[in-house]
This record gives structure tokens, C-alpha cells and sequence, in this order.
């Protein structure tokens, strides 16, 4: 095969096309859980604590220069990017929950109790399984003797 044929077989399976749609998903979900951190939970918080805008939250380490930028650590946007992250971990998670849940309700087949005839051929067969097998050395003794008494 060629590289060409080699890369139209590889991106046509469907666990490549599955996982491109899944990533894509998660780009734009990834995108909502920015926007509902940024402009949804911590507006209302940084009203909570007392007026503050975590994204401009930072600790400057050198100020800025003529020709230079200053130098910050900008502490408020790690604590929204960890909003982020806890908000996506947790929406994951549940998701997880949900999809186990619903597959163990699938797995979950009532069973039906055994009829009389079927507890009876249980029954047979495990009494069968405790009788010790009979040997085949034991068989052929008998049919050797048999034979020898008549000729």
C-alpha cells in the first residue's frame, strides 16, 4: 500500500472519527466552561470578596520600563484556570457517573428462578459430578476375565 492509501485507511476507521468529533466537542465545551467561569461565577465572587477582578489579580515583580513590560505574576488568572479546570473535572465526572449508571442498569437482566424440571436436572448432574468415574483399566480387567472364563 501506499502512504496515501495507508492514511485514507487509518483516518476512515472509526475510532479516529470518533475521537476527532470527541476532541472537537470538548475545544467548544472547554470554550462554555471558560465563558461560565469568566463571566458567570466570578463576577458574583469578586463581588462577594469585595469588588475584586480576578483576572487582573498580580503581584509585580518588576514594573514596567521605557521599551520594556513589566514583569507580573498574575496570580487571579491561575485561580480562575483552576475554576476552570475543577468546573471541567466535575462536569467529566458526573458525565462518567451517568454513563456507568445507565450501563449497569443495562447489565442488570432480572432472572427467572429455575423451574422444577431444571432444579431436578441440577440435582442429577451434581450427584453425577461426587460418583467417582469409573477407570477404564477396571472395564478391560472385567472383559479380559469375562473372556478367559469362556474359552
Amino acid at each position: 500500500m501506499s502512504f496515501v492509501q495507508d492514511f485514507k485507511a487509518f483516518a476512515i476507521k472509526g475510532n479516529v472519527v470518533d475521537m476527532a468529533v470527541g476532541i472537537i466537542i470538548g475545544a467548544a465545551f472547554g470554550k462554555v466552561v471558560s465563558s461560565l467561569v469568566g463571566d458567570v461565577i466570578m463576577p458574583p465572587l469578586g463581588l462577594v470578596i469585595g469588588g475584586v477582578d480576578f483576572t487582573s489579580l498580580a503581584v509585580t515583580l518588576k514594573p514596567a520600563a521605557p521599551g520594556e513590560a513589566a514583569v507580573a505574576l498574575s496570580y487571579g488568572k491561575f485561580i480562575q484556570n483552576v475554576m476552570d479546570f475543577t468546573i471541567v473535572a466535575f462536569s467529566i465526572f458526573v458525565a462518567v457517573k451517568v454513563v456507568n449508571t445507565l450501563r449497569n442498569k443495562e447489565e442488570k437482566v432480572p432472572t427467572v428462578p429455575p423451574t422444577k424440571q431444571e432444579q431436578l436436572l441440577t440435582e442429577i448432574r451434581d450427584l453425577l459430578r461426587e460418583r467417582p468415574a469409573p477407570t477404564k483399566t477396571s472395564s478391560r480387567a472385567k472383559k479380559t476375565e469375562t473372556y478367559s472364563e469362556t474359552h
